[in-house]
């Protein structure tokens, strides 16, 4: 059985080229109750805060309406968003100010380098590095990924392809233990990315609040995906960046948390995120090298 041929993309780092990125490095003063920034996304998207803005007006004066009672706000004296609007908003933010449009274009592929640290069965936590390549499709299910993990002495990979997850253990394809599964599952499933293509994956999205933690108060919302996966999304109401989500798989408990955003092309990454089983740290991936757009050589997915 010959080895599929890695291709190594080349790494950027961090450099982003898009021009608009002087929005991020704009300083964001409060005022009247929301941030500048918070305006500027309710700008994009076309959402009216005040009061809807008349298009097209003739120039020969026309009759007042009669008054219409004007919706008290609901906080800080701005109209509470929907769920379709703050996700639109954080699709925005992700993608730089142009949204799905550069996401789907600049992140057609994904290779991705790492250091993972995951605890074992005695209760400590073991450090190896990891590899991730996509070749992104018309929805998550139908992403093209290959997860590598080196060992040692061997390396050992998790696919996802035509919809279906197998294990390849040097040249040997092999069927993973349920737990991997539905491990690797989670984490195609249960991503940023999950929320950002809602759209794509034809999830329905349900607005549950807004919450307080440490100070920091997020929009509270569920997706929901076609197979009736739910996962609970933390958005902070100040950036619309994706600080933590939640879900319930097997009657445990998992929270993932986002740390260290940086631009990455163009588009939004968290280089460090921390998962936890029922309050127990049991993941944490920190990202070296990211780059998004390179060729990927489809050989990697196949094997035999």
């Amino acid at each position: 059985m010959v080895r599929p041929k890695f291709v190594h993309a080349e790494i950027f780092g961090g450099i982003c080229y898009n021009p608009l990125l002087f929005l991020s490095q704009m300083k964001l003063k409060r005022t009247s109750g929301r941030s500048h920034f918070f305006g500027l996304v309710l700008v994009l998207l076309g959402f009216a805060v005040i009061a809807e803005p008349v298009i097209g007006q003739d120039a020969t004066p026309t009759p007042s309406p009669s008054p219409v009672a004007t919706p008290t706000p609901a906080r800080g004296g701005t109209q509470e968003l929907n769920a379709e609007q703050i996700v639109e908003s954080t699709v925005i933010i992700y993608g730089l100010g142009a949204g799905r449009q550069v996401l789907d274009q600049i992140r057609r592929t994904t290779f991705e380098r790492g250091k993972l640290r995951t605890r074992n069965q005695a209760g400590t936590m073991d450090s190896t590095n990891y590899q991730r390549w996509v070749i992104r499709g018309e929805n998550s299910a139908k992403d093209k990924v290959r997860w590598e993990q080196e060992l040692p002495a061997a390396r050992y990979s998790l696919m996802h392809v035509d919809e279906r997850i197998f294990g390849v253990f040097n040249d040997s394809v092999f069927t993973p233990q349920d737990t991997a599964i539905r491990s690797f599952e989670q984490s195609m499933f249960r991503g940023i990315d999950a929320m950002l293509r809602y759209k794509e994956n034809e999830s329905k999205i349900e607005l549950l609040g807004r919450e307080k933690h440490l100070g920091v108060e997020y929009f509270v919302l569920n997706v929901t995906d076609k197979k009736d996966r739910t996962t609970k999304y933390f958005i902070s109401v100040r950036t619309f960046r994706v600080m933590m989500l939640e879900y319930e798989d097997l009657g445990v408990k998992y929270k993932r948390k986002f740390y260290d955003y940086r631009y990455a092309q163009g588009t939004l990454v968290p280089y460090r995120t921390v998962l936890w089983a029922d309050d127990v740290e049991v993941e944490e991936a920190s990202v070296g090298t990211i780059t998004f757009g390179q060729k990927v050589d489809e050989g990697m997915f196949l094997v035999g």
